[in-house]
């Protein structure tokens, strides 16, 4: 084998040996193989017979192999001048290894480890095929065939070989390659079957052969390689925007259909339906919005890391398609929030009102129904003509109890206006149930008129009789005129006691129970005036039984008995204690709301201040340097966690605020903080841990990219930060000039440095904002001395693949890339169309430019 190996370069110089030990005893053909391998001129040879000169030109051969870095142990120039087989064998071997073998490199392995993996690669599609070794793995024959087969197809018919025949198999490859390769018979077949082991070393020195005859096929899958490299790039790059477009088509419609729902501010006519609608907003807030807020904060993500990507892959940045660009979703997200701010107020509003109309209407017709049972029969009584056969003292009495029935009439006037004056109110609300409140008080008002008009007509009746009545009895008209005021009295105090109310602070209820307390203290008086009106009919007693007098037993000038004066106080008196259990249990209900009030504030009080300081610290974090940027972002992904962990709190909060409302409280005084300012903060500080994160990985995505050191990432932040003296994390146009030329830049204020400064800030604000973000500044670094994949490179790799031709074919694409990228290619290349086209050509030019954007792909 090594004979071979020997003189298949040898005979490019014009000679040949027989036997290893005895040919390169003198040192001369050795120094020429060495010369052939090499490329390289030795020192001059000896060309004596002597043994000095022997050993002189030996010397001088190892000498150059050192030279090469090899280290030859055991191995001197005596022993191969004397024809030591062993040492001669060694210093061969030695030679291969380092001028055949050790320049072998694949996937950064080498010698060994690299020629296997070639060997594994090149024959992976191959059945029975299964190398993983330098000896036994080859003894069948198929492992040589195949690596002819894979390189040319046409020099053997792979699918007639079989397993079972290695002799046929090992001679048939060994033939091939000396007559179509140029490699040379170096084993015979009869040795390597008929040995359980072969050479190790000598199937190496073999195989590495072929590896360096197919050396322009082994361009050819590097070149493969850079363009399934560009390709899949490409590929994940149009999946992120084909997940861009989806994601910001589906937050868009998913907007669009919220907007007309919170734009809806159609009120319902019940307290119930209302409260439904807060309880669906609620769970818009706590369920439905949320995650979409997260959405828009991926999406803005997604959008940063595949702009960078684009960037550091040398491609054109992505424009969405119409309306899907992050400014619109933001705008649109914009427009969702500028409704949603005002549809809670505008429903507790809603609340309030109804709440205020359905107190409104409870008061109407308790006061109606109070009023109707008054008037009851009044028009009837108004109407009687008893006057006309009474005598005289009779119609004394009727007149004095006409005097009181005005008097009542009187007094009740206040009434009506009230209830004429709720049903105005109730109007003025919008009242769903305004016909029947307006008809009912039309029909009390028409009444009161009627009551009024017939009042006016009995007195004139009355007061023409008037003059020929004489005598009536006092007692009774005392009682009459005492009664009546003191029944009213009772009547509306009744009417108070009963009368519903609704309050909503402490100091309200305060105000009712000392309003109550009040009422109560002239409790003592009332009760003498009682005592003092049953006194006076009591005398008109003792008059009737001391005089005998006829009266039937009735006072002629009014209804009102003792007895329904006495039931009345009793209901009265029933009454006090009921409007005081009310008045505890509403101040009650008032203490209860007040705590709920403080145990809301005191914590807004702390998450407030606590989402602000988390806010400041972030953006602390994101212009400070400790560590490098894995250091940072496993920093910020911690604080991510804590801030994450502090959401029960949010919760517990939204709890509280959710029994506030539900408790009817429409303000608080013991903080400044609402419910929605909690969740605008708590939506903001999610989104800027988030977005901070997203700016470290994209810097470690640049750094990765472009090949820049730790030290090079943390002078660029500390350039930048130093010139951001405002703290922003941006840079204006001044304190961007003053930075580069921090870091050496030459930008003078001539002509020249402003046109080259004018440059430079068109590839840093290409939007003219004005400002320069961090991000752009380390693109701007990194793609100054990156060295990026280009169209020209790809198309380079293209033409290897296509054997120097100006097209490409089908069979090539599929035999030299993986199945889904050389289908990927098929798909998107144009037929070429040059004066050398065959049917089926690919113009792979076109292609790899619009790789890059310079052209529609």
């Amino acid at each position: 084998t090594f004979t071979a190996w020997c003189n298949s370069h040898l005979r490019k110089a014009g000679t040949q040996i027989e036997n290893i030990e005895e040919d390169f005893r003198d040192g001369l053909k050795l120094m020429l193989l060495l010369e052939v391998i090499s490329g390289e001129r030795l020192a001059k040879p000896e060309r004596g017979k002597m043994r000095v000169h022997k050993i002189s030109n030996v010397n001088k051969a190892l000498d150059f192999i050192a030279s090469k870095g090899v280290k030859l142990v055991s191995i001197g120039a005596e022993e191969i001048v004397d024809g030591n087989v062993k040492m001669t064998l060694g210093m061969i071997w030695t030679i291969i290894l380092r001028f055949a073998i050790q320049d072998i490199s694949v996937e950064e392995t080498s010698a060994k480890e690299g020629l296997l993996l070639w060997c594994q690669r090149k024959t992976a599609p191959y059945k029975n095929v299964n190398i993983q070794n330098f000896h036994i793995s080859w003894k069948d024959g198929l492992g040589f065939c195949a690596l002819i087969h894979r390189h040319r197809p046409e020099l053997i018919d792979y699918g007639k070989l079989r397993k079972d025949d290695p002799l046929t198999n090992l001679n048939t490859a060994f033939d091939v390659a000396e007559k179509y390769l140029d490699i040379p018979k170096m084993l015979d077949a009869e040795d390597i079957v008929g040995t359980a082991r072969p050479d190790e070393k000598a199937i190496m020195t073999y195989v590495s052969s072929f590896y360096h005859a197919f050396s322009g096929a082994q361009k050819a899958e590097t070149a493969a390689n850079r363009i399934c490299k560009v390709l899949a790039v490409n590929q994940e790059n149009e999946q992120l925007m084909e997940d861009y477009e989806k994601l910001a088509s589906d937050l868009l419609e998913w907007i669009r259909r919220t907007i007309p729902w919170l734009e809806n501010r159609v009120p319902e006519n019940t307290m119930h339906a209302m409260q439904q609608k807060l309880e669906d907003f609620r769970d818009y807030r706590r369920l439905h919005k949320p995650p979409k807020v997260q959405e828009k904060c991926q999406l803005e993500i997604n959008f940063n890391t595949l702009q960078t990507k684009l960037r550091l892959s040398n491609r054109p940045a992505f424009m969405p398609s119409e309306g899907r660009m992050v400014s619109d979703i933001n705008n649109a997200w914009g427009c969702l929030e500028q409704v949603e701010k005002g549809y809670e107020e505008w429903l507790l509003n809603e609340i309030r009102r109804l709440e205020r109309l359905d107190h409104l209407a409870e008061k109407f017709r308790q006061k109606a129904s109070i009023h109707e049972a008054w008037t009851d029969g009044k028009e009837a009584m108004l109407r009687q003509k008893d006057y006309e056969t009474a005598t005289l003292s009779e119609i004394k009495a009727l007149l004095k109890k006409h005097e009181a029935f005005e008097s009542d009439l009187a007094a009740h006037q206040d009434r009506v206006e009230q209830i004429a004056a709720i049903a105005q109110e109730l109007n003025e609300l919008d009242y769903y149930d305004s016909p029947s409140v307006n008809a009912r008080c039309q029909k009390i008002c028409d009444q009161w008129d009627n009551l009024g008009a017939l009042t006016q007509k009995r007195r004139e009746a009355l007061e023409r009789t008037e003059k020929l009545l004489e005598t009536i009895d006092q007692l009774y008209l005392e009682y009459a005129k005492r009664a009546a005021p003191f029944n009213n009295w009772m009547e509306g105090a009744m009417e108070d006691l009963q009368d519903t109310f609704i309050v909503h602070t402490i100091e309200e209820i305060q105000g009712l129970t000392t309003a109550h307390e009040q009422f109560k203290a002239t409790l003592p008086d009332a009760d003498k005036e009682r005592l003092a009106i049953l006194g006076i009919h009591n005398e008109v007693s003792k008059i009737v039984q001391t005089y005998h007098v006829n009266m039937a037993g009735t006072n002629p000038y009014t209804t009102i008995t003792p007895q329904e004066i006495n039931g009345k106080w009793d209901h009265v008196r029933q009454l006090v204690p009921r409007r005081d259990q009310a008045l505890t249990e509403e101040h009650a209900r008032q203490q209860h709301n007040e705590r709920l009030r403080k145990q809301f504030g005191a914590q807004a009080n702390v998450i407030g201040p606590w989402i602000q300081t988390k806010m400041e610290e972030i953006g602390r974090i994101s212009i400070e340097m400790h560590g490098t940027l894995e250091d940072q972002l496993s920093h910020l992904r911690q604080y991510e966690k804590s801030i994450v962990n502090y959401k029960p709190k949010i919760d517990q909060l939204e709890g509280d605020h959710q029994l506030i409302q539900e408790a009817l409280i429409f303000d608080n005084k013991h903080t400044n903080y609402t419910m929605e300012h909690i969740r605008v903060g708590w939506e903001q500080l999610l989104t800027t841990i988030a977005r901070t994160i997203n700016e470290v990985e994209n810097q470690i995505l640049t750094r990765d990219a472009k090949g820049i050191s730790q030290e090079q990432m943390n002078e660029f932040r500390a350039s930048f930060n130093h010139f951001d003296r405002d703290h922003s994390g941006t840079l204006g146009p001044e304190e961007f000039k003053a930075c580069l030329i921090s870091l050496g830049y030459d930008i003078g204020n001539d002509p020249q440095g402003e046109a080259e400064f004018a440059r430079i800030m068109s590839i840093v604000d290409p939007n003219r904002l004005g400002v320069v973000t961090f991000q752009a500044f380390i693109d701007f670094m990194s793609r100054e001395t990156a060295d990026t994949d280009t169209a020209d490179q790809v198309m380079a790799s293209f033409k290897i693949l296509a054997g120097d031709k100006n097209y490409i074919t089908v069979d090539e694409l599929r035999r030299e890339l993986p199945p889904d990228q050389a289908e990927y290619c098929i798909a998107r290349m144009a037929p070429y169309t040059g004066p050398d086209s065959v049917p089926g050509a690919l113009d792979y030019m076109s292609f790899s430019t619009a790789l890059y954007g310079e052209s529609d792909l």
